[in-house]
């Protein structure tokens, strides 16, 4: 039934948590200036819990819902948000109180930063550029997650021919063609916040793609920048790890599966499997609106 999620929960701690089956909020991000995100905040009417701060999106979850669907219809209620502008990335368990309650971040992409409409709950909405995020008077609960949400830059790293080869699609016919038609569909995909297996989100704007033989000879390709390996590409990918070593406002990842390429990899560089990152482009039915996406905290 709607609403019946609404109202206070009083742990044996004696706090007093909102939403009688837990909460959820939807951390929405869309492309900012300069290849950089911008994430939705709602500045919180005075009346209510931390008045007059600012936080994300959400509400009591109701007893038929999941944390992702309630947050897609809070967001909705409070924000104006449509459900199929929007695509759901994760969901993860942000806070918790010893009776069980949970409050799940629902964390979500949009193409563009979506018009707003506020309800009575909310003083303002507005989009924020992710590094001045920090800076705002933020509700406790949201100041105190943001560290394990905020999305840092990625530099991805494709080892192509890896990639490419993952896909039994008969790529080994026109490795070239393969090759640009993959570049092509991960495109599409973004940009889009990604989750890094070892914790907290990233922020993909481009690729990086290395290059060997015949496929070498490939001028330029969709979304991203062309790396040609005079030799081996595995000593073309660890060059290029080596020389990012001090940048560390950035994220490094290669996308590779090769076990050797990952052992000579310098330990400040993170991998994806090739499974992750094509799985970007199958995910219109798990990530669609209202799926029931498993939180993890």
């Amino acid at each position: 039934m709607r609403g019946d999620g609404d109202g206070w929960v009083v742990g044996s701690d004696g706090a007093r948590r909102w939403g009688k089956h837990g909460a959820a909020g939807l951390l929405l991000r869309a492309p900012g200036a300069g290849g950089g995100s911008v994430v939705l905040l709602q500045h919180r009417a005075h009346w209510s819990h931390q008045g007059g701060t600012w936080a994300l999106p959400g509400g009591a979850r109701d007893s038929h819902e999941t944390e992702v669907t309630a947050a897609i219809r809070e967001a909705g209620e409070e924000a104006g948000i449509e459900p199929d502008r929007i695509r759901v990335r994760a969901a993860v368990t942000t806070a918790g109180g010893v009776s069980g309650w949970t409050y799940t971040t629902v964390v979500a992409d949009a193409d563009t930063e979506l018009e707003t409409i506020a309800n009575g709950e909310s003083l303002d909405l507005k989009w924020v550029p992710e590094s001045e995020v920090a800076g705002f008077p933020l509700h406790t609960g949201l100041a105190a997650s943001w560290p394990t949400l905020e999305a840092r830059p990625l530099r991805l790293i494709v080892d192509t021919a890896n990639v490419v080869g993952a896909r039994p699609n008969g790529w080994w016919r026109d490795r070239v063609g393969a090759t640009r038609a993959l570049a092509q569909e991960l495109a599409t995909a973004l940009p889009r916040t990604v989750a890094l297996k070892t914790g907290g989100f990233c922020w993909l704007t481009s690729l990086e793609f290395v290059l060997e033989g015949r496929a070498g000879e490939i001028a330029d390709l969709p979304a991203g920048r062309v790396h040609r390996a005079a030799a081996s590409g595995d000593d073309e990918i660890v060059r290029l790890c080596e020389e990012s070593a001090h940048a560390e406002t950035v994220v490094h990842a290669v996308a590779t599966a090769d076990r050797g390429l990952r052992s000579r990899l310098p330990g400040h560089v993170q991998t994806l499997s090739p499974s992750e990152v094509l799985s970007w482009l199958d995910e219109a039915d798990d990530a669609r609106p209202g799926s029931d996406l498993s939180a993890s905290g």
